[in-house]
């Protein structure tokens, strides 16, 4: 006589997550204020396109010979020649070019904090399967976070130092020292928190 098979064993399903108190609850969900923050960062990004694309436009007019947007450039950018200008020159374009990307990068900075801040602090993106999911976002918490913003203000802070020493004969010499040593403090604080971040990662 053929014994039935066994009845297999049904998986085990996974366990339900305890429901949280009320004052628990409220605590947790108080996460969602910082959505305004994050939406105001993203108007925020939009308002520095919209300076770059200005930018942009005024460097394009200026190379085919538009005076007013040449002097809108030399405006912006705080050039003051010792002789009237009529036509961009390198060091313009130089310093219209380190404005750009000195733009470029503080945009860099608010995709950061409105991305990374968003998945570490309020909710998770759902981004795993994403072809274009940045590649920093996998292992991003808030120590490396932190470290990756204090590189990124270096950079930024490196571009304004760069436009400073282009641009020397316009500024006092204790703006440009007060500038490298502000620099230099930047410096200082990122490898604070990079060596911080790494005594706490050896630790655990």
């Amino acid at each position: 006589m053929a014994h039935a098979d066994p009845t297999p064993e049904s998986p085990t399903a996974a366990p339900t997550p305890a429901a949280l108190r009320p004052l628990p609850t409220l605590i947790f969900a108080s996460r969602w204020l910082q959505l305004p923050l994050y939406l105001g960062l993203i108007a925020a990004q939009a308002v520095y396109v919209w300076h770059f694309l200005i930018e942009l436009w005024h460097l394009v007019e200026a190379a085919f010979g538009n005076q007013a947007a040449l002097q809108a450039l030399i405006t912006n950018i705080g050039y003051k020649p010792d002789a009237p200008v009529t036509g961009l020159n390198e060091t313009i374009i130089m310093l219209v070019v380190l404005a750009l990307i000195d733009v470029v990068m503080i945009s860099n900075l608010l995709i950061m904090v409105i991305v990374g801040g968003y998945e570490t602090f309020v909710s998770r993106l759902g981004l795993d399967s994403h072809p274009d999911q940045p590649e920093w976002l996998d292992h991003v918490n808030a120590s490396v976070l932190k470290v990756k913003l204090a590189l990124s203000i270096i950079g930024i802070s490196s571009i304004h130092l760069l436009k400073s020493f282009i641009n020397a004969g316009n500024y006092e010499v204790h703006v440009l020292m007060w500038q490298s040593i502000i620099h230099a403090l930047f410096l200082l604080s990122a490898l604070a928190i990079a060596y911080t971040d790494k005594l706490t990662h050896t630790h655990h």
